[in-house]
């Protein structure tokens, strides 16, 4: 029955994520003209999710923490190159540069739920009160996530209900990873800042290299900074309200 509770409760912070693109479903539908403050609001939501993912890890370890940071920005560079030399390249509606950029976001949010999956099940082997608590401050977390990956698709050209079901996607390794986490905790305990670092240097890389050059082509540096600036604060002061 234990695992049935952590495998429901992770599943539920996955749907959660999917909650994020409702504001966009109810609000006039944003067209590429809004794709600079799309993108500063993306990257300042990540921004603060990253900052919020390293301050956590920290608590595991330092070290590895920092280790797993230098290995995301690593990989989205290589990954970026990869992706990038594919110019037929398409997701759904989305093609060539645009769904470029949704690939890498949805990929780095699939990345990042792995360590958010792992954060649930080592939280219930602690103990399944406290297990509850941290998925719930996970699904709640998740929902900011999932306008990020909104605001990058739907300016774009996907529908609210493909962002939604996007970032539902890129949720899923958390039920998938929840319940081996609980079963082995010590092992997975260990891997859990490398997890935590690693999605935070891949978030900083997409936001430095990508979102905000791209931003700034398109609106006023100084409303890029202040949209980029607001939107990490107030990003990181939730997720430090639900450490």
């Amino acid at each position: 029955m234990d695992v049935i509770v952590v495998f429901a409760v992770a599943l539920v912070t996955a749907l959660a994520t999917g909650l994020g693109a409702l504001p966009l479903a109810f609000a006039r539908r944003p067209d590429r003209s809004w794709l600079g403050t799309a993108n500063s609001l993306a990257a300042g939501f990540m921004l603060g999710a990253s900052v919020g993912l390293f301050y956590e890890g920290a608590d595991y370890g330092v070290g590895r923490t920092a280790l797993g940071v230098l290995g995301g920005g690593v990989f989205l560079f290589i990954a970026g190159r990869v992706i990038g030399r594919n110019r037929e390249l398409h997701l759904g509606a989305l093609e060539g540069a645009d769904a470029r950029k949704a690939l890498l976001i949805v990929g780095i949010m699939t990345l990042h739920s792995f360590a958010e999956g792992v954060g649930v099940g080592v939280a219930f082997g602690v103990d399944e009160s406290f297990g509850i608590l941290i998925g719930v401050a996970i699904a709640v977390h998740n929902v900011p996530e999932g306008l990020a990956i909104s605001l990058v698709l739907v300016p774009r050209g996907a529908s609210p209900r493909t962002a939604a079901a996007w970032s539902v996607f890129s949720s899923l390794p958390q039920p998938l990873m929840a319940v081996p986490a609980f079963l082995f905790v010590e092992a997975f305990s260990e891997f859990l800042p490398l997890g935590l670092g690693f999605a935070a240097g891949a978030m900083l890389w997409l936001v430095v290299a990508d979102l905000i050059p791209e931003a700034l082509e398109t609106t006023h540096p100084w409303k890029v900074a202040y949209t980029v600036g607001g939107s990490a604060v107030a990003m990181l002061l939730f997720v430090l309200a639900l450490l």
